[in-house]
């Protein structure tokens, strides 16, 4: 294949992977609308680590493993599932749980560094993301270019680097679109039950997958 239409091929298909609706951009643009700009931000820098992590375990090996093992992918697969589930509880339950003061409409907060980390165990226990890799990476590795796990490794960075380009985008798009939304106390309130709703809905779409 010609270089320049090898790079062309291999840029072009990661970017429109990336612009395509998933569960990660969900989970992006949900904490974006819920809690601004910086948190949704956090949340994609945090995505694209845990993604980070996929790829180096596919550049090493270890994802093949969790592909032909089904209690591998089973065990990470409803880990997944568990902590999703959790983080869409733990909006709910401040908004549906004990009464609250008729003054106190203010959703819960959460810090970007939460956001990030939350964002990377996402992530990290999405198996599904695992299988990603080590079924469209392997398409662009050249044996004439040398080691198979060195251009796994550097082409998945490149699909990574993509992915926060877009992802940021749409967080600061998303962000300014809906800034009058976040000011409303009461708007405000509902939009983290919202965020709870799609948390759990993930969480059982994740539960419910069928391995690679």
């Amino acid at each position: 294949m010609d270089s320049e239409y090898f790079w062309w091929a291999f840029l072009l298909s990661a970017l429109l992977l990336n612009l395509s609706p998933g569960p990660d951009l969900l989970y992006i643009l949900s904490r974006t609308i819920s809690s601004g700009r910086r948190v949704g931000i956090a949340s994609a820098l945090g995505v694209c680590s845990g993604a980070f992590v996929h790829v180096v375990l596919a550049a090493c090996g270890v994802s093949a493993i969790l592909a032909s093992s089904e209690r591998a992918f089973d065990f990470l697969k409803y880990a997944g599932a568990v902590y999703l589930l959790y983080l869409g509880l733990k909006c709910l339950i401040p908004a549906t749980g004990s009464p609250v003061p008729q003054g106190d409409l203010e959703p819960r907060k959460i810090s970007a560094l939460e956001a990030y980390r939350q964002g990377i165990l996402i992530d990290v226990l999405n198996p599904k993301v695992a299988l990603f890799f080590l079924a469209f990476l392997p398409q662009f590795v050249r044996s004439s270019k040398g080691s198979e796990a060195v251009q796994i490794f550097f082409l998945g960075s490149l699909v990574i680097l993509i992915a926060i380009v877009v992802e940021v985008s749409f967080v600061l798009l998303a962000a300014k679109t809906t800034e009058k939304l976040r000011t409303n106390p009461n708007a405000g309130k509902w939009l983290d039950k919202a965020l709870g709703l799609i948390l759990v809905s993930l969480s059982l779409h994740l539960a419910t997958t069928a391995g690679g």
